[in-house]
């Protein structure tokens, strides 16, 4: 049986979409039931949630057989709330914790409460604002995992060896954590951007910034002169040929946003000979991850971007801003005002870890 440390109402407002497709105008206000939390999970009373390119592509229907599981649905994955009930057999989490959770493909964030898993789920730190505290999620994981899992860069700057990166389209939610991380293992960055943020990239650690509304179809040339060790992909899909020029003999391509063409691709580079390698990127969260992020961010080694923040009531255009993909960080809704924790229940925050930990 769930245990709870304040009332909680029959319903709750939530947006939610029906149908495939409609964009910003098929998202609805609705009053739906308050869900309970089961065995693994917490109820959390959301005060914000972050917006993901994820979030409107599984609205398009891009993953259509597998995403939604149902409607309506609720979207909206990276929340940062505090815990009004725990489901049965939970001894990590009390009432009254702050935290921040990746909700994964259930969703569920943009409402006044969500059901988070365990699993995916922190204490926040009592500096970490909701707003703060909902940006990094599934941006924070795939900036680090494509840089240090797929990128084999050691962020802990333990590498002799000193790799030349290419990111593409970088001002976004992924790309401004991305540089931060590839520069704490020491890579040489190449970031492609607007103009208007040149000076934001720099700020954040690029060594080179090269304007990404030129129209040229390959991969554009280093000004150290350099071919890329790797290039991680952040914005639309492109054919791998259109990278290979600016590939080092041995290097590949991260690509965030695959095509179908892509996983084809992948497939025949395992076939060939070709030392040149093209990666289709999936983020996989996780708890461990998730903090060390946020310890990153407590020791002021990263920061986050924030492009902008809506209230629920304004989610279309935060849905909207989004679908544009000229967000210079992360779009956030405020859901409800932050709530005071209770100390008397709320178990401590852990403690800042001494080294950063691998996976």
């Amino acid at each position: 049986m769930a245990t709870s440390v304040l009332d909680v109402p029959a319903t709750m407002k939530a947006v939610s979409y029906s149908a495939y497709g409609g964009g910003a105008e098929g998202l609805q206000h609705v009053e739906l039931p308050v869900p309970k939390p089961r065995k693994d999970e917490v109820l959390v009373k959301v005060e914000a949630c972050s917006i993901n390119p994820i979030d409107w592509k599984v609205q398009k229907g891009f993953m259509k057989p597998v995403l939604p599981y149902k409607f309506p649905h609720v979207p909206g994955a990276d929340i940062a709330g505090m815990v009004i009930s725990v489901g049965p057999g939970v001894t990590t989490f009390v009432p009254g914790d702050k935290v921040v959770s990746c909700l994964g493909r259930a969703g569920g964030g943009l409402a006044e409460y969500a059901i988070a898993p365990t699993s995916t789920t922190i204490k926040r730190r009592h500096e970490v604002t909701p707003i703060y505290g909902s940006a990094m999620g599934i941006s924070g994981f795939t900036a680090l995992q494509s840089v240090r899992n797929s990128a084999n860069i050691d962020i802990e700057g333990r590498s002799k060896e000193t790799k030349n990166l290419l990111i593409r389209a970088a001002s976004g939610g992924v790309g401004t954590l991305a540089v931060q991380i590839a520069k704490l293992g020491g890579a040489h960055v190449t970031v492609t951007c607007s103009p208007q943020n040149f000076e934001l990239l720099k700020s954040l650690g690029a060594d080179e910034v090269l304007d990404c509304n030129v129209p040229d179809e390959a991969a554009p040339e280093s000004p150290s002169g350099k071919k890329y060790d790797v290039i991680i992909n952040c914005g639309p899909h492109r054919p791998f040929p259109q990278y290979k020029s600016q590939l080092a003999h041995s290097g590949f391509v991260i690509d965030l946003n695959p095509s179908p063409k892509g996983f084809m691709t992948t497939a025949l580079n395992a076939l060939s000979l070709s030392k040149q390698k093209y990666f289709p990127f999936m983020h996989i969260p996780n708890s461990v991850d998730m903090y060390l992020l946020f310890n990153l961010l407590h020791l002021k080694k990263i920061k986050l971007v924030i492009d902008s923040t809506y209230p629920l009531a304004k989610a279309q255009e935060a849905w909207a801003r989004c679908m544009e993909g000229h967000a210079v960080g992360k779009i956030v809704i405020s859901i409800c005002e932050p709530l005071q924790s209770i100390p008397h229940v709320s178990s401590p925050i852990p403690s800042p870890r001494s080294s950063l930990p691998r996976t």
